[in-house]
């Protein structure tokens, strides 16, 4: 399964979820399978989505967080993976798709044909982390997204881009104030 196809089963399955996309392609795929206001793209900072994501968690333990990472990006902010699992946020969601290359700069390779991220996740304490067949994402996301978090389920994905895949057209003002509104929808007081 491509990387676009599995973007897209994400954004079907995400719901009113908030998600924080990484930079790139993922963040490219989701804005034209699924553009929202409860989306916040990273753009232009690599490595950053979940720790963005973690700080909306701990902001909103009363809505499900939804991370939606690339090999690369996790690789580039790993350290975060241990501050998540010891904060222990029972409602962030990190969905990696693992494609063992930078598929935003060419498809260099990145070192996840030897570096298992689950194991990472599992180890720095993820209350759950583990793998799907690409083709079973879809079907598996609503029984991820039913597990207490933090959780990390990671689909490998075939190198390659789509055609016609347009960049997000918001400003990253834009982005931002769209999707504070949205992460503020149903707070009740402060």
């Amino acid at each position: 399964m491509r990387r676009a196809e599995a973007v897209e089963a994400v954004m079907r399955a995400v719901g009113d979820r908030l998600l924080v996309v990484c930079n790139g392609m993922i963040g490219r795929e989701a804005f034209t399978h699924g553009d929202r206001p409860h989306n916040f793209y990273m753009i232009g900072s690599m490595g950053l989505a979940l720790s963005i994501g973690f700080g909306v968690a701990q902001c909103r333990p009363d809505r499900p967080v939804v991370v939606l990472d690339g090999d690369g990006n996790v690789l580039m902010g790993a350290g975060v993976l241990a501050s998540v699992a010891a904060a222990g946020q029972t409602n962030l969601y990190h969905v990696v798709l693992d494609n063992e290359a930078h598929g935003s700069t060419g498809d260099q390779r990145t070192i996840t044909e030897t570096v298992d991220l689950t194991a990472l996740a599992r180890g720095a304490g993820y209350a759950w982390a583990g793998r799907v067949e690409a083709e079973r994402l879809a079907a598996e996301l609503p029984a991820f997204f039913a597990r207490p978090g933090p959780a990390m389920l990671l689909a490998k994905v075939e190198r390659g881009n789509v055609k016609g895949i347009g960049r997000v057209t918001w400003t990253p003002p834009e982005i931002a104030r769209r999707f504070a509104q949205a992460a503020q929808a149903g707070r009740t007081g402060g």
